[in-house]
């Protein structure tokens, strides 16, 4: 019998574990700027249907070659997303970014207006669609690699939206890029976004995170950065760390063990989401359990 009744307490357990458990939306989202309509992942955190609060809302960006599914798909652990939604109570979006917008406005083609994109179109669509806190004291955002790049490039040029931004990995030298062996695949994939001009180096220079020190600065956002000490973009990380010292910028950087893969971004995220969880908590926008 005591163990009939174990079993018993045991499902009903997990029957109510399981109705707390983040659920995935994927949202359809209009460009009137691109003149098409992208899809975003958006997981809400178990407590949501069972709350009428607003939630702070993270927004995460995918790398280079990459879509909007990437986080959900691509890491060792499947769940580990919809698990840190949970953990935390935050609504973690994950947008398109193409493969290789930089989600940057491109100045020649009205087809790659991803900055424009991420910062109106798909932020707005979020909080009419969602119990969002919808200013910046709830809003954060980071990304891996090219997303890296994004999230600090983003949060630099609209500090009213965000109040934290982080990079894992992130391909903070633009210009780095035509440096690699591959530098004639990256002008041809630059294409829709410098046209003509994209193995124009100053190009890259003027919209790298490298050159964005005094903006940076002037918005004392709270950053966290990283990279693996295995990872081809290590150098200008070190060098984004070293500008961001010496310009007397306080930010959280880390070197861990790990490339260039889904394993260390898998291990990097759950120290973003707690670096966000402490900003969010001084901002008292943190929803209780």
């Amino acid at each position: 019998m005591k163990n009939f009744k174990f079993l018993v307490f045991t499902f009903l357990l997990c029957i109510s574990s399981m109705s707390y458990a983040a659920k995935v939306d994927t949202l359809q989202i209009a460009s009137t700027a691109m003149g098409k309509t992208y899809k975003a992942a958006v997981v809400l955190p178990g407590s949501y249907t069972k709350s009428k609060s607003t939630f702070p809302v993270l927004y995460l960006l995918h790398g280079a070659y990459g879509h909007f599914s990437d986080w959900l798909k691509n890491t060792p652990n499947k769940k580990l997303v919809q698990g840190l939604s949970d953990q935390y109570n935050i609504i973690i979006v994950m947008p398109e970014g193409e493969n290789f917008s930089f989600y940057l406005d491109s100045p020649v083609n009205k087809e790659s207006q991803f900055e424009t994109f991420i910062t109106q179109e798909v932020i707005q669509k979020v909080d009419k669609t969602y119990r969002t806190i919808s200013n910046r004291s709830g809003r954060v955002i980071t990304g891996l690699s090219m997303g890296g790049h994004g999230a600090l490039y983003l949060s630099a040029r609209h500090p009213d939206l965000f109040c934290a931004a982080g990079s894992m990995s992130g391909a903070v030298d633009m210009g780095a890029m035509l440096n690699r062996d591959s530098s004639a695949q990256v002008i041809k994939l630059m294409q829709p976004v410098f046209g003509d001009k994209s193995s124009n180096s100053e190009l890259y220079e003027q919209n790298s995170v490298l050159g964005m020190l005094d903006k940076i600065k002037a918005n004392k956002l709270s950053l966290i950065i990283d990279c693996g000490v295995d990872d081809f973009l290590i150098e200008p990380n070190r060098e984004l760390h070293r500008r961001l010292v010496y310009n007397k910028v306080d930010h959280d950087y880390t070197e861990r063990p790990g490339a260039h893969t889904w394993e260390y971004w898998e291990n990097s995220l759950p120290y973003h989401v707690l670096f966000f969880n402490k900003i969010l908590l001084k901002n008292q926008v943190v929803v209780k359990k």
